[in-house]
């Protein structure tokens, strides 16, 4: 079912140190390399709008994450951490023969494209985040409003409290979320092929486990927002160019500081943005949109 939403593209299983990734890879080999991270709880099928038309100036790989899709999902303290898998990413790139490459994330996987920018910048070219704030700022905002983004809270929370409450009925909770953080209130903008290897992702209790575990290493107190508050204090920030793209129904509603402003005073000064009238899952919502926005700032 995923090659019929990445037409031409190869299935690639790749061995790695935490058990095997999957991804899939479509245009020139000789072609700038471009790596693209979905979000949660979705896997490399959110980009089967988009893909196929960057891959005729990109060599695309969409990668299932550690956890998720049909990527191994193991267990471990810190092993979600996302400077681990940011590192973890780099040497899967490299064994794939790319040492430098532009990359795209949304959501969880936009937190995992920063970390990695960050920790090693002259990796990538060029770094796309979709619909995220830098994880510290995150956690300010719930702190502000703590009624905000209640999954952070409940899916960071000791195991097995969240594994069992999810377990209980997982087509339930994660299509409620898909629906709610849409921005139709539903389904409609999700293929059903799609819709139906996210479900079979998210009903394996090891990867609820491995959700969990990702926001756990995004906890309050864990890994990642420590990581961004040694980076603030050092003053680091992104130096390569980077298009932050976020949507005016889900991130940018009226009243929050707008995901650009936020990471022009954090970790991304120079950012340029763009901001899509969507929910969350912008590049199923408004495929034409999200690809305009990505080519524009890619080139190709």
């Amino acid at each position: 079912m995923s090659d019929d939403l990445f037409p031409g593209f190869e299935a690639l299983w790749i061995e790695n140190s935490w058990g095997k990734a999957f991804a899939r890879a479509g245009g020139s080999p000789d072609a700038p390399p471009l790596l693209l991270l979905h979000g949660f709880p979705e896997s490399h099928a959110m980009w089967h709008h988009v893909a196929p038309d960057l891959a005729r100036s990109h060599r695309v790989i969409c990668l299932d994450l550690k956890g998720y899709g049909w990527s191994s999902a193991p267990s471990g303290e810190d092993a979600y951490a996302k400077r681990r898998i940011g590192r973890e990413v780099v040497a899967l790139m490299e064994g794939l023969g790319h040492v430098h490459f532009a990359l795209a994330g949304h959501d969880r996987g936009a937190r995992v494209a920063y970390r990695l920018a960050l920790d090693e910048p002259g990796r990538v070219a060029r770094l796309a985040l979709l619909d995220i704030v830098p994880t510290l700022v995150q956690w300010q905002r719930i702190a502000a409003d703590p009624g905000r983004n209640p999954h952070w809270s409940f899916l960071s929370r000791p195991a097995p409290e969240p594994e069992t409450g999810i377990g209980r009925d997982p087509d339930a909770y994660f299509e409620g979320l898909l629906a709610q953080w849409s921005g139709q209130g539903d389904l409609s903008a999700f293929d059903p092929r799609a819709l139906h290897l996210y479900r079979q992702a998210w009903t394996v209790p090891e990867r609820i486990h491995a959700f969990c575990e990702d926001y756990r290493a995004g906890g309050r107190d864990g890994p990642d927002a420590r990581a961004d508050a040694d980076d603030l204090a050092a003053g680091r920030t992104l130096p390569m160019p980077v298009l932050v793209l976020s949507s005016r129904r889900y991130l940018d509603k009226p009243g929050a500081e707008p995901a650009l402003e936020a990471w022009r005073r954090t970790f991304a000064p120079r950012a340029e943005g763009c901001q899509l009238d969507t929910g969350h899952f912008m590049a199923e919502e408004d495929p034409a949109g999200t690809l305009a926005a990505l080519k524009g700032f890619l080139g190709g």
